[in-house]
């Protein structure tokens, strides 16, 4: 059983920075692709960011795109968004994903559908 829990999130003012992190339980195998997605009150979840096992690359979505840095730490089993220049209307639920057995470059890793385990979600709040 594959387990995702985030941690990090709070209240920050615009202009701050936050990082939200993801820890992974339970079988992954080398090939795998994790992401980050957002979900604002109201509205649908969001791609951020997809990072591939075997140094296979990062990928990020228009929707966060020069204020965030995606990473992964294979041995802690985990993943971390490091946002920048948080605007108010960055406040979201922030959830990671993940998908085992395949790199992002071949799962259409924006879409949210395709991502067969989840986290709990970790709020981030900006205020102006």
């Amino acid at each position: 059983q594959v387990q995702l829990a985030e941690s990090g999130g709070g209240s920050v003012q615009a202009g701050g920075s936050l990082r939200v992190s993801c820890v992974v339980s339970g079988y992954t195998p080398s090939s795998n692709c994790m992401a980050w997605f957002r979900r604002a009150p109201g509205g649908e979840r969001e791609a951020i960011a997809a990072i591939s096992g075997d140094f296979e690359g990062t990928f990020y979505a228009d929707s966060m795109k020069g204020r965030t840095t995606i990473s992964r730490d294979d041995q802690q089993k985990s993943i971390t968004l490091e946002m920048n220049n948080l605007k108010p209307e960055d406040t979201a639920m922030y959830y990671c994903a993940a998908h085992l057995g395949i790199s992002c470059r071949i799962l259409a890793w924006y879409d949210a559908k395709v991502f067969l385990y989840w986290g709990q979600g970790t709020q981030v709040t900006v205020s102006s």
